[in-house]
Protein backbone atom coordinates (compact mmCIF):
# COMPACT_ATOMS: atom_id res chain seq x y z
CA UNK A 1 0.00 0.00 0.00
CA UNK A 2 2.86 2.38 0.79
CA UNK A 3 4.34 1.76 -2.64
CA UNK A 4 1.05 2.54 -4.33
CA UNK A 5 0.67 5.77 -2.35
CA UNK A 6 4.16 6.80 -3.45
CA UNK A 7 3.20 5.95 -7.02
CA UNK A 8 0.05 8.09 -6.84
CA UNK A 9 2.13 11.08 -5.77
CA UNK A 10 4.83 10.49 -8.39
CA UNK A 11 2.30 10.16 -11.21
CA UNK A 12 0.49 13.29 -10.05
CA UNK A 13 3.77 15.17 -10.49
CA UNK A 14 4.31 13.49 -13.87
CA UNK A 15 0.86 14.56 -15.07
CA UNK A 16 1.47 18.09 -13.77
CA UNK A 17 4.77 18.36 -15.66
CA UNK A 18 3.17 16.90 -18.81
CA UNK A 19 0.37 19.46 -18.71
CA UNK A 20 2.76 22.34 -18.02
CA UNK A 21 4.98 21.34 -20.94
CA UNK A 22 1.93 21.00 -23.19
CA UNK A 23 0.64 24.41 -22.11
CA UNK A 24 4.01 26.05 -22.78
CA UNK A 25 4.11 24.60 -26.30
CA UNK A 26 0.47 25.50 -26.97
CA UNK A 27 0.97 29.09 -25.85
CA UNK A 28 4.06 29.44 -28.00
CA UNK A 29 2.29 28.06 -31.09
CA UNK A 30 -1.07 29.66 -30.20
CA UNK A 31 -2.78 26.32 -30.64
CA UNK A 32 -4.46 25.00 -27.50
CA UNK A 33 -5.75 22.04 -29.51
CA UNK A 34 -2.32 20.45 -29.14
CA UNK A 35 -3.54 19.13 -25.79
CA UNK A 36 -5.73 16.65 -27.69
CA UNK A 37 -2.63 15.04 -29.19
CA UNK A 38 -1.05 14.79 -25.74
CA UNK A 39 -4.19 13.28 -24.17
CA UNK A 40 -3.45 9.66 -25.10
CA UNK A 41 0.30 10.10 -24.67
CA UNK A 42 -0.22 11.37 -21.13
CA UNK A 43 -1.55 7.96 -20.12
CA UNK A 44 1.56 6.39 -21.60
CA UNK A 45 3.63 8.68 -19.36
CA UNK A 46 1.61 7.58 -16.31
CA UNK A 47 1.98 3.89 -17.23
CA UNK A 48 5.73 4.21 -17.85
CA UNK A 49 6.30 6.13 -14.61
CA UNK A 50 4.24 3.57 -12.68
CA UNK A 51 6.15 0.71 -14.28
CA UNK A 52 9.53 2.17 -13.34
CA UNK A 53 8.42 3.20 -9.83
CA UNK A 54 6.95 -0.23 -9.04
CA UNK A 55 10.13 -1.83 -10.39
CA UNK A 56 12.32 0.35 -8.17
CA UNK A 57 10.14 -0.45 -5.15
CA UNK A 58 10.19 -4.18 -5.95
CA UNK A 59 6.41 -4.49 -6.03
CA UNK A 60 3.84 -6.03 -8.35
CA UNK A 61 3.72 -9.06 -10.64
CA UNK A 62 6.07 -8.60 -13.59
CA UNK A 63 3.71 -10.24 -16.09
CA UNK A 64 0.80 -7.96 -15.16
CA UNK A 65 3.03 -4.88 -15.09
CA UNK A 66 4.28 -5.63 -18.62
CA UNK A 67 0.78 -6.32 -19.91
CA UNK A 68 -0.63 -3.08 -18.47
CA UNK A 69 2.28 -1.01 -19.79
CA UNK A 70 1.98 -2.57 -23.25
CA UNK A 71 -1.81 -2.16 -23.49
CA UNK A 72 -1.71 1.45 -22.32
CA UNK A 73 1.20 2.33 -24.61
CA UNK A 74 -0.36 0.74 -27.70
CA UNK A 75 -3.65 2.55 -27.10
CA UNK A 76 -2.14 5.92 -26.18
CA UNK A 77 0.49 6.08 -28.93
CA UNK A 78 -2.00 5.11 -31.63
CA UNK A 79 -4.51 7.67 -30.41
CA UNK A 80 -1.91 10.43 -30.16
CA UNK A 81 -0.54 9.68 -33.63
CA UNK A 82 -4.03 9.59 -35.14
CA UNK A 83 -5.06 12.92 -33.63
CA UNK A 84 -1.76 14.49 -34.67
CA UNK A 85 -2.25 13.38 -38.29
CA UNK A 86 -5.88 14.47 -38.26
CA UNK A 87 -5.14 17.96 -36.93
CA UNK A 88 -1.82 18.61 -38.67
CA UNK A 89 -1.87 21.75 -40.82
CA UNK A 90 -5.48 22.62 -39.94
CA UNK A 91 -4.88 25.26 -37.29
CA UNK A 92 -6.54 25.37 -33.91
CA UNK A 93 -9.64 23.29 -33.23
CA UNK A 94 -12.76 25.54 -33.34
CA UNK A 95 -13.66 24.41 -29.81
CA UNK A 96 -10.48 25.92 -28.40
CA UNK A 97 -10.71 29.01 -30.60
CA UNK A 98 -14.19 29.69 -29.20
CA UNK A 99 -12.92 29.04 -25.67
CA UNK A 100 -10.05 31.50 -26.05
CA UNK A 101 -12.35 34.19 -27.44
CA UNK A 102 -14.30 34.14 -24.19
CA UNK A 103 -11.21 35.07 -22.19
CA UNK A 104 -11.07 38.67 -20.93
CA UNK A 105 -8.13 38.37 -18.53
CA UNK A 106 -4.61 36.92 -18.28
CA UNK A 107 -4.15 33.95 -20.60
CA UNK A 108 -2.17 31.56 -18.37
CA UNK A 109 -4.61 31.36 -15.41
CA UNK A 110 -7.49 31.09 -17.89
CA UNK A 111 -6.10 28.12 -19.83
CA UNK A 112 -4.98 26.38 -16.64
CA UNK A 113 -8.47 26.66 -15.19
CA UNK A 114 -10.37 25.75 -18.38
CA UNK A 115 -8.03 23.37 -20.23
CA UNK A 116 -5.04 21.93 -18.42
CA UNK A 117 -6.27 21.48 -14.86
CA UNK A 118 -9.48 19.67 -15.93
CA UNK A 119 -7.70 17.47 -18.47
CA UNK A 120 -4.80 16.66 -16.14
CA UNK A 121 -7.12 15.82 -13.25
CA UNK A 122 -9.28 13.56 -15.40
CA UNK A 123 -6.20 11.88 -16.87
CA UNK A 124 -4.87 11.05 -13.39
CA UNK A 125 -8.21 9.68 -12.13
CA UNK A 126 -8.87 7.62 -15.27
CA UNK A 127 -5.36 6.14 -15.04
CA UNK A 128 -6.00 4.67 -11.58
CA UNK A 129 -6.50 1.06 -12.80
CA UNK A 130 -3.16 1.27 -14.62
CA UNK A 131 -1.43 2.48 -11.47
CA UNK A 132 -3.10 -0.03 -9.14
CA UNK A 133 -2.42 -2.97 -11.48
CA UNK A 134 1.32 -2.28 -11.29
CA UNK A 135 1.28 -3.15 -7.58
CA UNK A 136 -0.87 -6.28 -7.58
CA UNK A 137 0.88 -9.55 -6.81
CA UNK A 138 -1.88 -12.09 -7.49
CA UNK A 139 -1.31 -14.48 -10.41
CA UNK A 140 -2.94 -13.72 -13.74
CA UNK A 141 -6.44 -15.16 -13.72
CA UNK A 142 -9.55 -15.42 -15.85
CA UNK A 143 -10.64 -11.87 -15.00
CA UNK A 144 -7.27 -10.57 -16.21
CA UNK A 145 -7.61 -12.28 -19.57
CA UNK A 146 -11.24 -11.18 -19.94
CA UNK A 147 -9.95 -7.65 -19.41
CA UNK A 148 -7.26 -8.11 -22.08
CA UNK A 149 -9.86 -9.48 -24.52
CA UNK A 150 -12.20 -6.59 -23.78
CA UNK A 151 -9.34 -4.13 -24.31
CA UNK A 152 -8.52 -5.77 -27.66
CA UNK A 153 -12.14 -5.52 -28.80
CA UNK A 154 -12.36 -1.87 -27.81
CA UNK A 155 -9.00 -1.02 -29.35
CA UNK A 156 -9.88 -2.62 -32.69
CA UNK A 157 -13.33 -1.02 -32.70
CA UNK A 158 -11.84 2.42 -32.08
CA UNK A 159 -8.97 2.01 -34.56
CA UNK A 160 -11.17 0.63 -37.34
CA UNK A 161 -13.72 3.41 -36.79
CA UNK A 162 -11.01 6.07 -37.01
CA UNK A 163 -9.56 4.47 -40.15
CA UNK A 164 -12.96 4.32 -41.83
CA UNK A 165 -13.64 7.97 -41.03
CA UNK A 166 -10.22 9.04 -42.32
CA UNK A 167 -10.80 7.28 -45.64
CA UNK A 168 -14.26 8.85 -45.91
CA UNK A 169 -12.91 12.36 -45.34
CA UNK A 170 -10.02 11.82 -47.75
CA UNK A 171 -12.44 11.36 -50.66
CA UNK A 172 -13.42 14.78 -52.11
CA UNK A 173 -16.73 13.31 -53.22
CA UNK A 174 -17.73 13.02 -49.56
CA UNK A 175 -17.15 16.70 -48.78
CA UNK A 176 -19.97 17.88 -46.51
CA UNK A 177 -21.50 14.39 -46.38
CA UNK A 178 -22.36 12.24 -43.38
CA UNK A 179 -20.27 9.18 -42.61
CA UNK A 180 -22.80 6.36 -42.22
CA UNK A 181 -20.84 3.34 -43.46
CA UNK A 182 -19.03 0.46 -41.80
CA UNK A 183 -19.02 0.74 -38.02
CA UNK A 184 -20.53 4.21 -38.35
CA UNK A 185 -23.75 2.58 -39.50
CA UNK A 186 -23.98 0.73 -36.18
CA UNK A 187 -23.08 3.58 -33.85
CA UNK A 188 -22.61 7.29 -34.41
CA UNK A 189 -19.39 7.14 -32.38
CA UNK A 190 -17.43 3.90 -32.84
CA UNK A 191 -14.26 5.71 -31.74
CA UNK A 192 -15.79 6.84 -28.45
CA UNK A 193 -17.45 3.47 -27.82
CA UNK A 194 -14.17 1.65 -28.44
CA UNK A 195 -12.34 4.10 -26.19
CA UNK A 196 -14.75 3.40 -23.33
CA UNK A 197 -14.43 -0.37 -23.80
CA UNK A 198 -10.62 -0.08 -23.66
CA UNK A 199 -10.85 1.43 -20.18
CA UNK A 200 -13.37 -1.11 -18.95
CA UNK A 201 -10.87 -3.74 -20.10
CA UNK A 202 -7.98 -2.11 -18.24
CA UNK A 203 -10.17 -1.90 -15.16
CA UNK A 204 -10.74 -5.67 -15.28
CA UNK A 205 -7.00 -6.29 -15.75
CA UNK A 206 -6.49 -4.49 -12.43
CA UNK A 207 -9.18 -6.46 -10.64
CA UNK A 208 -7.12 -9.26 -9.13
CA UNK A 209 -7.65 -7.72 -5.69
CA UNK A 210 -10.90 -6.45 -4.19
CA UNK A 211 -9.39 -3.01 -3.55
CA UNK A 212 -9.08 -2.50 -7.32
CA UNK A 213 -12.88 -2.46 -7.51
CA UNK A 214 -12.66 1.10 -6.21
CA UNK A 215 -10.98 2.10 -9.47
CA UNK A 216 -14.29 1.55 -11.28
CA UNK A 217 -14.45 5.35 -11.08
CA UNK A 218 -12.00 5.28 -14.02
CA UNK A 219 -14.15 3.64 -16.73
CA UNK A 220 -17.26 5.30 -15.32
CA UNK A 221 -15.67 8.74 -15.62
CA UNK A 222 -14.24 8.02 -19.07
CA UNK A 223 -17.61 6.77 -20.34
CA UNK A 224 -19.38 9.78 -18.83
CA UNK A 225 -16.96 12.19 -20.49
CA UNK A 226 -17.25 10.45 -23.86
CA UNK A 227 -21.05 10.33 -23.81
CA UNK A 228 -22.15 13.42 -21.91
CA UNK A 229 -19.33 15.97 -21.96
CA UNK A 230 -16.39 16.47 -24.33
CA UNK A 231 -17.25 13.61 -26.69
CA UNK A 232 -20.61 12.66 -28.15
CA UNK A 233 -22.75 15.45 -26.71
CA UNK A 234 -20.40 18.28 -27.74
CA UNK A 235 -19.74 16.90 -31.22
CA UNK A 236 -23.40 16.27 -32.01
CA UNK A 237 -24.41 19.78 -30.94
CA UNK A 238 -21.83 21.20 -33.35
CA UNK A 239 -22.82 18.81 -36.15
CA UNK A 240 -26.52 19.62 -35.73
CA UNK A 241 -25.77 23.32 -36.32
CA UNK A 242 -23.89 22.75 -39.56
CA UNK A 243 -25.56 19.74 -41.18
CA UNK A 244 -29.01 19.47 -42.68
CA UNK A 245 -31.69 16.78 -43.07
CA UNK A 246 -29.13 14.10 -43.97
CA UNK A 247 -27.58 14.32 -40.51
CA UNK A 248 -31.01 14.42 -38.84
CA UNK A 249 -31.88 11.21 -40.65
CA UNK A 250 -28.59 9.67 -39.52
CA UNK A 251 -29.40 10.56 -35.92
CA UNK A 252 -32.81 8.93 -36.22
CA UNK A 253 -31.63 5.60 -37.59
CA UNK A 254 -28.25 5.10 -35.90
CA UNK A 255 -27.49 4.24 -32.29
CA UNK A 256 -25.95 7.08 -30.32
CA UNK A 257 -23.32 4.97 -28.58
CA UNK A 258 -23.84 1.23 -28.09
CA UNK A 259 -23.57 -0.56 -31.46
CA UNK A 260 -26.70 -2.09 -32.94
CA UNK A 261 -28.03 -2.70 -36.47
CA UNK A 262 -29.23 0.55 -38.05
CA UNK A 263 -32.92 1.30 -38.37
CA UNK A 264 -34.24 1.52 -41.91
CA UNK A 265 -35.55 5.03 -41.50
CA UNK A 266 -36.68 7.71 -39.07
CA UNK A 267 -40.20 6.33 -38.92
CA UNK A 268 -38.89 3.23 -37.15
CA UNK A 269 -37.10 5.27 -34.47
Amino acid sequence: MTGLLINLLVTAVAVLLTMLATMAYALRTRNQGFVDTVWGLGFVVVAAVSFVTSQLLGEGLDARRIIVLALTAIWGIRLGAYIHRRNSGKGEDPRYTALMRRNTGPVVPYVIRNVYWPQGSIMWVVSLPVQVAMYETAPLGIVTWIGVALWAFGFLFEAVGDHQLSRFKADPANQGGVMDRGLWAWTRHPNYFGDAVVWWGLFLVACSHWAALLTVVSPLLMTHMLVNKSGKALLERRMARHRGPEYADYLARTSGFLPRPPRRGPSEG
